[in-house]
């Protein structure tokens, strides 16, 4: 038996590839699955099965296009009412895989159809846990994605089914088998994962704060829900894409894939109102873009923070990308469903310069010049997380997370300059293309961000704990 997980940095994801004597089984797999069906060519593989672990709420499974490229079976755990057909398993039901065995162990609790699959190799050992959103290392799936599309499914309802899953069906499960999640660290899915992806179940019995055999449901539940934050607009919208259905990827990227050249961009750009993201580095895009473009660069975090910004998951779309990486970003916009992409502009930014074509620009300082102006006190915003402010921050600095920056415009001087800096640039850019758009024009981004100003004369406030009377 072999298993593989596939690892997905950008969205923090994990996909598993299980073979055994000639068939294949797909766990969790992403939007675009024709690595999939390559890597089983490659081991002379047919893919028998496509498993999922529950309805993903972070991004859009490819579960339908596999199956339909491949005839395989998609298999839900028990309670999953999916608007396609699909094998809805019985708790504990078994599937074979080449010489290799899936046991269904319906883990309830993230959501109610989350479900859990023990790996069985050809002798019978017990080998590993695919475990979804149910388990993580370090961590467990939080509660609260489930409520938002069926309301009655409150979070503390959610939290103590998990602590029956936990205890009842993981827990006295063996201490060698491998744990493998479906996200690491950086996924919004949980709070406090670890950056390992894998793990035995035996440390995570005794190293994550979840498992520990002396908690009470209450102390769970309290524990659990405590210092979640508010999950991405997008999440409902994955959920329900992925219950219902969707277009195919490939009818996705041919509608993305239509070129523009500058003029007829702007025609588009001009009668269909689309957004016009632009997913060059943040430092290029600072030097000069197209008027009313958004920068969401794709060397970061590219889908999450489109996911965490653009309300509209049906949004039409313009990319203004590096010459080649067009496909890439097609396809990343769509693992989070964002799959309106429209067409691109052929040979890029340099091509619309050099037509002529209207330019804007952001101002960017280096952390030195930073030093320098700060002792004039001006108005800096900071856009990272509040935890990452509250640990460290610049002296006097105002912070606005990025992800909330809509709803604090009014806080935000038009009278006045500003300056905005995040951790390293790349969120500050963001925020800075939205700005310019709404019609601030009177600001300057720091490039290094936070990581470089620490490093300068600069009075930073430092986290300190709570005083308490003795």
């Amino acid at each position: 038996m072999k298993v593989e997980q596939i690892y997905t940095g950008c969205l923090a994801h994990a996909a598993y590839y299980l073979e055994s004597n000639g068939e294949v089984a797909i766990f969790d797999p992403l939007r675009e699955v024709q690595p999939y069906i390559d890597r089983a060519s490659a081991d002379d593989a047919t893919i028998k099965y496509v498993f999922e672990t529950h309805f993903h709420a972070d991004f859009v499974s490819g579960h339908l296009d596999l199956a339909k490229k491949t005839s395989a079976k998609i298999v839900y755990g028990p309670t999953a009412k999916p608007g396609f057909e699909a094998i809805v398993a019985e708790d504990g039901q078994v599937f074979e895989v080449g010489g290799a065995k899936v046991k269904v162990i319906h883990t309830p609790g993230h959501t109610m159809e989350s479900t859990c699959y023990l790996l069985i190799d050809e002798d019978g050992k017990e080998h590993g846990l695919i475990t979804g959103d149910t388990l993580f290392i370090g961590d467990v799936g939080r509660p609260d994605l489930a409520q938002h599309v069926i309301a009655d499914l409150t979070e503390e309802k959610l939290a103590s089914h998990l602590f029956d899953s936990l205890r009842n069906k993981i827990m006295p499960l063996s201490d060698d088998l491998i744990v493998y999640p479906n996200h690491g660290a950086g996924s919004a899915c949980g709070k406090m994962m670890a950056k390992e992806t894998t793990d035995t179940l035996g440390h995570q019995k005794r190293t994550n704060y979840a498992l520990r055999p002396d908690m009470s449901r209450e102390e769970f539940i309290k524990e659990l829900l405590t210092g979640l934050t508010t999950p991405p607009g997008y999440f409902p919208k994955n959920v329900l894409m992925n219950i219902q259905g969707y277009e195919s990827l490939d009818t996705i990227m041919e509608r993305g894939k239509r070129e523009l050249d500058p003029t007829a961009f702007e025609v588009v750009a001009n009668e269909e109102r689309p957004l016009v993201l632009d997913a060059r580095d943040a430092s290029d895009f600072a030097k000069g873009f197209i008027p009313n473009s958004i920068n969401f660069g794709l060397e970061g975090n590219f889908a999450m923070w489109i996911g965490e910004m653009v309300p509209d998951i049906k949004q039409p779309i313009l990319l203004v990308t590096y010459p080649g990486k067009e496909e890439e970003a097609i396809i990343r916009l769509s693992r989070v469903g964002y799959d309106n992409t429209i067409g691109y502009l052929k040979g890029g930014f340099d091509a619309w310069k050099a037509a002529g074509k209207e330019v804007d620009t952001v101002k960017r300082i280096s952390a030195e010049e930073f030093a320098r102006e700060f002792k004039d006190k001006p108005v800096v915003i900071d856009v990272r997380k509040k935890s990452e402010y509250d640990s460290q921050h610049v002296e006097g600095a105002l912070n606005i997370p990025l992800n909330t920056i809509n709803q604090h415009l009014a806080e935000i001087p038009k009278d006045k300059p500003f300056i905005l800096h995040c951790q390293g640039g790349y969120r500050s850019m963001i925020a800075a293309s939205l700005l310019k758009q709404r019609g601030w024009d009177d600001l300057v981004d720091v490039e290094g961000g936070f990581g470089a100003i620490k490093e300068m004369d600069v009075p930073v406030t430092e986290y300190q704990e709570p005083k308490t009377l003795l």
